[in-house]
C-alpha cells in the first residue's frame, strides 16, 4: 500500500513541474499485449448515437434554481442512452432537486471520447455561468490513449482549480476500472486495472489539493459489472447500460449534496471498521481507488490542513441519516408525468383519469 501511495503522490507532484511520471502502458508492455488489444478492439461493438436532449430545469420548489454542470467523457454524457432522463446528469439533477426542494438547472457539456485535455474546452462553455456545482467523470480515455499520468492529472487539476476559484463546488468521479470490461482478457485486463487505479489515486490527490471532492467509480462499477454483466453493460459491451449509469449517479449524489451544503459535512463519521478514517491524502487516495463508492475530501486535524506526510483527507462512504431520494424512481415518475401531459395535450384518454 505504501509503495502505491508513494507512486500516486509522485505522479500528482510531477504535475506541478509540467512533466515527470511514466506512461500508463510502457512500450514493452504495449508490444507484448498489442495483439490482445487489437482483438479486444474488434470485440467491442460500435454504436451510433444521437444524444438525447438533457439540458434544462429539473424538479420543482421555491427559490433560484441550483446551477449544475456535467463535464467529462462518455460516462458523463450517458453514451448510448436514448432516454435523457436516464443519463447520470439528469438523475443527479433530479436527486439534488428532491433534497434541496429547489429546481436544478442542468447543463451537460461532456463529450464522447474526451480525455482530461478536453476539459479546458468544456470549461470555456460554462465559465460565464459560474455554476454552483460541477460534476466531472473523466479518466478512461486517458488510459486508453496512453496519456502520461502526470499530464492527465495536470489538466484535471488546472480545471478544478479554475472552477473552485469561481466559487463552484467540484465533485470528480475518478477513472473507472477498465479491467472490468468483458472483451478485455488476461493479462491485458490486469494492466488496464492497474493503470486505471493508479490514475484514479493520482486524480484524487490533485482534486483534493484544489479544494474538490472525489468519489471512486472504480470498484463500484467493477463489482456491479461482474455481478450483473448483461444488465450493466450497454450494446457495445464497453459502456454502462442505464442501470450501470444509475449506479454511478447514486454513488455521487450524496457527495454532491454535501458539496452544496444540502447535507451536513460531518453527518457521516468515519468508521475504522469499514476502512474509513482521516489519513494522509496519498494513502486515502490509494484506498479509495480500491473500494467502491469511497469519497475523499480535505480536512483539518488540530486546526492544520497538512501533517508530516502531506494534506490530511477524510476517507468515507456516505451513509446519511437524511434520506437520499430514489433517483431512478424520481426519473421514472418525472417521465410518466411528461408522457401524461403529452397525452392530455393530444386529447388522448389517460389511464386513471375521469
Amino acid at each position: 500500500m505504501s509503495l502505491r501511495a508513494a507512486r500516486a503522490r509522485r505522479i500528482a507532484t510531477a504535475t506541478a513541474f509540467g512533466g515527470g511520471g511514466l506512461t500508463l502502458l510502457g512500450a514493452g508492455t504495449i508490444a507484448l499485449l498489442y495483439l490482445q488489444a487489437k482483438l479486444a478492439h474488434r470485440t467491442v461493438g460500435f454504436t451510433e448515437w444521437t444524444p438525447p436532449r438533457v439540458n434544462g430545469v429539473y424538479g420543482s420548489g421555491d427559490g433560484t434554481p441550483i446551477s449544475l454542470v456535467m463535464m467529462g467523457d462518455s460516462t458523463a454524457a450517458g453514451f448510448a442512452l436514448t432516454d435523457g432522463l436516464q443519463t447520470p446528469g439528469s438523475l443527479i439533477a433530479s436527486g439534488l432537486s428532491a433534497v434541496a426542494e429547489r429546481p436544478v438547472r442542468m447543463r451537460n457539456v461532456a463529450a464522447v471520447g474526451a480525455t482530461s485535455a478536453g476539459l479546458y474546452e468544456q470549461l470555456e462553455q460554462v465559465r460565464s455561468t459560474r455554476p454552483d456545482l460541477a460534476i466531472v467523470f473523466i479518466g478512461a480515455n486517458d488510459v486508453i490513449h496512453r496519456m502520461r499520468p502526470a499530464d492527465s492529472v495536470r489538466h484535471l487539476q488546472s480545471v478544478v482549480r479554475e472552477l473552485t476559484s469561481m466559487g463552484t463546488a467540484v465533485v470528480v468521479g475518478t477513472c473507472p476500472d477498465l479491467g472490468s470490461v468483458r472483451p478485455i482478457g488476461l493479462p491485458l485486463r490486469l494492466v488496464a486495472r492497474r493503470s486505471s487505479r493508479q490514475l484514479a489515486a493520482a486524480q484524487t490527490i490533485a482534486v483534493v489539493e484544489e479544494g474538490g471532492r472525489t468519489v471512486s467509480l472504480s470498484n463500484m462499477l467493477a463489482d456491479e459489472f461482474q455481478a450483473y454483466p448483461d444488465e450493466l453493460f450497454g450494446p457495445d459491451r464497453f459502456h454502462p447500460s442505464a442501470r450501470g449509469y444509475a449506479q454511478a449517479a447514486i454513488a455521487v449524489l450524496p457527495t454532491a449534496c454535501v458539496a452544496l451544503g444540502l447535507l451536513p459535512d460531518l453527518e457521516t463519521v468515519p468508521d475504522p471498521d469499514q476502512g474509513e478514517g482521516v489519513l494522509p491524502i496519498s494513502r486515502a487516495a490509494v484506498e479509495a481507488a480500491e473500494e467502491p463508492g469511497m469519497e475523499v475530501s480535505g480536512v483539518k486535524v488540530a486546526g492544520h490542513e497538512r501533517g508530516p506526510r502531506g494534506r490530511w483527507a477524510t476517507l468515507l462512504r456516505r451513509r446519511t441519516e437524511t434520506p437520499v431520494p430514489d433517483i431512478e424512481g424520481e426519473a421514472t415518475a418525472e417521465r410518466a408525468e411528461v408522457e401524461r401531459e403529452a397525452d392530455e395535450a393530444r386529447g388522448a384518454p389517460v389511464e386513471g383519469g375521469g
